[in-house]
């Protein structure tokens, strides 16, 4: 497979052969031999900083100019993968000097802060080298044994031509580029970046470093140097076809895991922890298995995918929970907690067919109430007496399907003026511009059905919850 090291041998060599051979930047490693359905691969495990150098991402090399075995990178998701590297980082200085005094002190405090879990590794990142031939043919190396002759791995010699190229994986390395680069910029500057591009939330105006969290860092920088490790399989000297086929197979013949099963598994964000403590383990809410809603067999239950979205809008004000720390978090549980107290009021909320008797029990509903609580919270229009109107007037709401104002844009102004619903339209968008489908009543069932753009629906339904308890305006 490998041609073998042959350096300390006195035979005569040609001078091409040395030049070869006279690379003072090669780089050692040691690897397994591998074989992946027939191809001869390598199994190597590089320090991070080691393989970040020593890699890139096979986005360029293309038949007819068409990118051959990566997607388009999305900088967000590498942005969320970084946070999780030096979380795991932060973490492995705490396992590998537990007796420290008070810069373990500090790294606890730093790790409640960015959020711990119990358990963090990265997967195998997959990668080409273009330049060792079919099998390995045109790489140096020699056996790695044991005192009995045993074989365990290889050393093999690369030089600066010898890339690994990256085919499953870019989004980690270039989320690996971004924790080496903060880390080198807090080492130099001694300042953190402005909030909104910091990888660590700091959570104070103050952007210099205090010294005991600079040493913290200075410590994880080295961590990425020597004991935080990357496992690459390395396959050898694929062509243009091979790589593209290695991608395609990798990224698509692995079945997506149900969102609500990979929610439940999550022990580490913070919001997944508020609702298994408070309203799960509680049972002040039903979990329905699975991700799917059957309307005619409703039990009361809410699916967990539905349950993080609601409490998304509700304690960061967003659609999802990716971006949720303990320091961002927890000061707004005790809100968070009034709410579902509040909600689980509502007449028939939670019960055997409570979808067929409130509207309540749609989580877009829930999602327009929840919006209104942050608002009223912790957003613009923050006001005590307004979180307090909202919040005790949610009992008083009728969320009856045979409430007219749930239907509003299905009836015409005669229909408009007997429900009494006139002032309504003071407090709704434009109807001239966006979405205003915001579902339909079914005169066979007697349902209200929100529709599934929950995005364009909740900040509607919201204006209809603001006008029926006198609330502010949203336009206003």
């Amino acid at each position: 497979m490998f041609v073998a090291n042959t350096e300390n041998s006195e035979e005569v060599k040609s001078l091409d052969q040395l030049i070869q051979r006279g690379d003072t930047s090669e780089t050692q490693i040691k690897a397994f031999l591998c074989n992946n359905m027939g191809n001869s691969t390598l199994l190597a495990k590089l320090p991070m900083y080691e393989f970040y150098r020593m890699s890139d991402v096979a986005n360029e090399r293309s038949e007819n100019g068409r990118p051959v075995s990566q997607r388009k990178l999305d900088i967000k998701h590498a942005n969320d993968l970084a946070r999780y590297i030096l979380k795991g980082l932060l973490s492995t200085t705490i396992l590998l000097h537990k007796e420290e005094g008070h810069l373990m002190n500090t790294k606890l405090r730093m790790q409640e802060m960015i959020g711990k879990q119990p358990y963090l590794a990265l997967q195998p990142i997959v990668a080409n080298l273009r330049t060792a031939g079919r099998n390995g043919a045109e790489l140096r190396g020699k056996p790695l044994t044991t005192t009995n002759n045993e074989g365990i791995g290889v050393r093999i010699w690369l030089g600066q031509k010898d890339i690994l190229w990256v085919v499953d994986g870019q989004h980690r390395r270039k989320a690996m580029q971004i924790v080496i680069d903060f880390l080198e910029d807090i080492r130099m500057q001694q300042r953190y970046p402005a909030q909104k591009s910091s990888l660590f939330p700091y959570g104070r105006n103050d952007r210099s470093i205090p010294q005991d969290e600079l040493n913290v860092w200075i410590e994880c920088y080295q961590v990425t140097r020597s004991e935080c490790t990357v496992n690459v399989e390395i396959h050898l000297g694929l062509d243009i076809p091979e790589e593209r086929q290695l991608f395609h197979d990798l990224n698509n013949l692995s079945k997506k895991m149900e969102k609500s099963l990979a929610l439940e598994f999550d022990s580490s964000n913070p919001v997944n922890a508020f609702i298994k403590d408070e309203l799960l383990e509680t049972e002040l809410i039903k979990l329905a298995s699975g991700d799917k809603v059957d309307w005619v067999n409703d039990d009361g239950s809410f699916t967990r995918k539905d349950l993080v979205a609601i409490n998304a809008h509700l304690i960061l004000n967003r659609s999802n929970i990716n971006t949720a720390t303990p320091v961002i978090v927890q000061p707004k549980l005790t809100v968070a907690k009034r709410f579902w107290e509040a909600v689980t009021q509502i007449p028939d909320f939670g019960e055997v067919g409570a979808k067929h008797k409130t509207v309540a029990a749609q989580p877009v509903v829930l999602k327009a109430l929840a919006k209104l609580t942050y608002d009223f919270a912790f957003g613009r229009q923050t006001k005590e007496e307004l979180l307090d109107k909202l919040l005790d007037g949610i009992t008083e709401i009728d969320f009856g399907h045979e409430n007219k104002l749930w239907r509003y844009y299905q009836l015409n102004e005669e229909e408009i003026i007997e429900a009494e619903l006139e002032g309504l339209k003071d407090y709704l968008p434009n109807e001239s511009k966006g979405n205003r489908d915001v579902g339909n009543f079914e005169g066979s069932t007697g349902w209200m059905r929100f529709g599934a753009k929950h995005n364009d629906i909740f900040p509607i339904i919201g204006d209809m919850i603001r006008w029926t308890l006198g609330l502010p305006k949203r336009k206003d």
